[in-house]
């Protein structure tokens, strides 16, 4: 007898359906803060920060499972959700929290197959995972290797020149920000599996070196 193949695809509809309960629910974690919410004052610790760095690992492990062969739809699911208790509970604990979350979320709105809720919530539990990617599904690993671009190349460069301006610095300090970009790219690049984040990496890595061989070229004490 035959193995029952269910559909598991996301309508488009549905999976905007679930943005909306993603910032909803990052945003209520907010209005939370007084009752224990781990909110701080950098605007990127806020409910639209998060959402949007949300929307960015959607878009890169997408575009990473698509070219690598994982489930689609698994992946993006898992990268809609993977964040969404960031703003409520400890760090160490918010990928656990929000696989709950997810779980509650799937089983509530859609018949999907367990089988489908158990591969998504897999993907967000594991999705801090500090190992070899190797050892994960193909779909934990689009995951951790769109988390782990999103702070890389201009998009990275913008948040660490925004830091500057709520740290009190001035453009003087911009090389050291922009070194540790460098740095986390490096490192990104060294933890990716795939030959589609590898090259993403390498892609993003390039347009960092150059912005910062411009700001030598042009502030002239970071030169000296």
């Amino acid at each position: 007898m035959g193995v029952e193949i269910k559909e598991t695809r996301v309508p488009d509809a549905e999976f905007e359906e679930m943005k909306g309960f993603v910032f909803e629910y990052l945003a209520a974690s907010v209005e939370k803060e007084d009752e224990g919410g781990r909110m701080r004052w950098y605007p990127w610790h806020s409910a639209e920060y998060r959402h949007n760095h949300i929307l960015n690992v959607v878009d890169l492990a997408t575009e990473i499972a698509v070219e690598e062969g994982a489930d689609v739809d698994v992946t993006r699911v898992a990268a809609l959700f993977h964040d969404v208790a960031k703003l409520e509970t400890d760090q160490e604990l918010h990928a656990e929290a929000g696989a709950r979350v997810a779980r509650e979320y799937l089983e509530s709105r859609a018949d999907y197959p367990e089988s489908f809720i158990k591969q998504v919530c897999r993907a967000i539990e594991h999705h801090s995972y500090q190992g070899d990617l190797t050892d994960l599904t193909l779909e934990t690993q689009c995951l951790i290797e769109a988390d782990l671009l999103d702070k890389v190349g201009a998009n990275g460069t913008a948040l660490m020149l925004l830091r500057m301006g709520y740290e009190a610095r001035t453009h003087m300090d911009c090389d050291e920000m922009v070194e540790r970009v460098l740095e986390r790219g490096y490192d990104a690049a060294s933890r990716v599996q795939s030959d589609t984040a590898e090259g993403i990496a390498h892609q993003r890595l390039k347009r960092v070196k150059w912005f910062s061989e411009w700001l030598e070229d042009e502030i002239a004490a970071l030169g000296e």
